[in-house]
């Protein structure tokens, strides 16, 4: 069977935690070949704070660099970016940044929109906590606003009382509820690329 998309999944700041991996599994389930970079390199984080730490330590500018290394062998196939919290901010980079890029799938987080940037008819789904102290409302609207402009196809669902990373059922942000419908809902937009 061919894979419908190649998927990048990015790890959130915790790292790569085997929520990443299940979550690879479910896309791969669904006829996706997923590429999961370990941006980190064998490093965990157990707590938000450790994960920060790391990701300060590794530096954003390293961590991009990683990424773009490790895509690099593939890039020429039309990836679709995704990722967890600091993973959906990298993804977003990476994707605006390639004109073949065939979507983006954010799952808690968001990166800025640079000025001049061209995301020209770009898929996007976001799926986000609903508040969500890393994303609030203020950031969400002008960030939908700027993706926009830039020419993405944006959509936005937000789960009321879910907790940041809510897909990972090894965290306490675990809403088992809320992550069967980012699932349902972020299959089907992969499955429409």
């Amino acid at each position: 069977m061919v894979a419908a998309s190649t998927v990048v999944l990015f790890h959130s700041v915790y790292g790569l935690r085997p929520a990443v991996h299940t979550a690879a599994e479910r896309l791969r389930d669904a006829g996706h070949e997923v590429l999961v970079p370990d941006l980190y390199e064998g490093r965990t984080a157990d707590t938000a704070t450790e994960g920060m730490a790391l990701k300060e330590e590794i530096g954003t500018e390293e961590l991009l660099r990683r990424a773009v290394a490790a895509v690099a062998p593939s890039s020429d196939r039309g990836l679709v970016y995704a990722g967890f919290s600091l993973g959906g901010a990298i993804a977003q980079n990476l994707a605006l940044a390639d004109e073949k890029a065939r979507g983006l799938l954010l799952l808690h987080g968001t990166s800025d929109v640079p000025d001049g940037a061209v995301a020209e008819d770009l898929p996007v789904q976001l799926h986000v906590a609903d508040p969500d102290p890393f994303e609030p409302h203020d950031w969400l609207n002008a960030w939908y606003l700027r993706m926009r402009r830039a020419g993405a196809d944006v959509e936005v669902f937000r789960y009321p009382g879910a907790g940041h990373l809510y897909t990972d059922p090894g965290l306490a942000d675990h809403d088992e509820e809320a992550a069967e419908a980012t699932w349902r809902v972020a299959l089907g937009f992969l499955q429409q690329l």
